[in-house]
């Protein structure tokens, strides 16, 4: 084997096993634009805490929210997001699955820090010119026990 594509291929199995590569979540989930916006807005947020960044960089007015617990709109959004990370900081998405459709983009994730073995929840996203302008989310608490050998994801 071509010494070249040994030492790149070292480099790229050290990386991989550092997690250099996990700057960009949405790798091997989806390569379209309105999917990976909603991964990589989710994640900079919660996971990485970054809410002021990812509101600025993903969010886009009139931003619609569909949760009854979170205000419409970009600040409401921030405000939202900002208040449920603080109150509960171990919160962390691990995501599963992206489903895009015309300009509409699922994400299926298991959240960890709502509840014991965490929650199963779909985020849908709206999205317009590259930016989220309306949310709706699904979550179900992952049970101790199941009524068939199929996991939740």
């Amino acid at each position: 084997m071509n010494k070249a594509l040994i030492f790149f291929a070292v480099i790229a199995l050290s990386a991989a096993a550092s997690g250099a590569y996990a700057q960009s979540p949405a790798s091997g989930l989806t390569t379209k634009p309105a999917g990976v916006a909603a991964i990589e807005f989710l994640d900079l947020a919660v996971n990485q805490k970054k809410v002021d960044e990812a509101v600025s960089k993903y969010v886009a007015p009139p931003y619609t929210q569909h949760n009854p617990q979170v205000p419409d709109g970009v600040d409401g959004v921030r405000a939202g997001i900002t208040g449920l990370v603080k109150q509960i900081p171990g919160l962390h998405y691990e995501f599963k699955r992206v489903l895009v459709d015309g300009d509409l983009v699922a994400v299926h994730s298991l959240l960890f820090g709502m509840g014991e073995r965490g929650s199963a929840v779909v985020d849908i996203f709206r999205v317009k010119d590259g930016k989220l302008v309306e949310h709706w989310d699904v979550r179900q608490a992952v049970p101790e026990s199941a009524a068939n050998n199929n996991t939740m994801f």
